[in-house]
């Protein structure tokens, strides 16, 4: 039991990561942009992007024990947030505000959360990109 909440804590923390650089590296109130908003507008630089992005998060729902709605709604989440990256100019802007990454994530932690609580230490904070490079 132990093992699967400190899983799900550590999945926690990395969907926080890919949040935050995703989709929020400059923040101003509610509105956000990250690498995915920025490499939209880099033909297929925002798509591999967007999938890998993607891919990591779900992995790490897999890993977490993520229930199957969940999963669900992050794919369709991911799955429009890739899709439009692929589309010239106007899916490249969808893709600028459409912060697919975050609601993916942000469901991911839900579902953690609901079952093995917040991860204790674990405060919003400002993206630490140490965090994310492992540097």
């Amino acid at each position: 039991m132990t093992e699967d909440r400190d899983r799900a804590h550590r999945a926690w923390r990395r969907a926080e990561r890919i949040k935050l650089l995703s989709d929020r590296v400059v923040g101003v109130g509610p509105w956000g942009i990250g690498v995915d908003g920025v490499l939209a507008w880099v033909p297929v630089a925002g798509t591999v992007y967007s999938v890998g992005a993607a891919a990591l998060l779900l992995k790490e729902a897999v890993h977490a024990g993520a229930e199957r709605p969940t999963l669900i709604r992050m794919a369709a989440y991911l799955g429009l947030d890739s899709v439009a990256s692929g589309v010239p100019l106007i899916g490249w802007a969808v893709d600028t505000l459409f912060t697919g990454h975050a609601f993916a994530a942000r469901a991911l932690q839900k579902d953690i959360e609901r079952r093995h609580g917040r991860p204790a230490d674990e405060t919003p904070a400002k993206l630490d990109l140490s965090m994310v490079t492992g540097r």
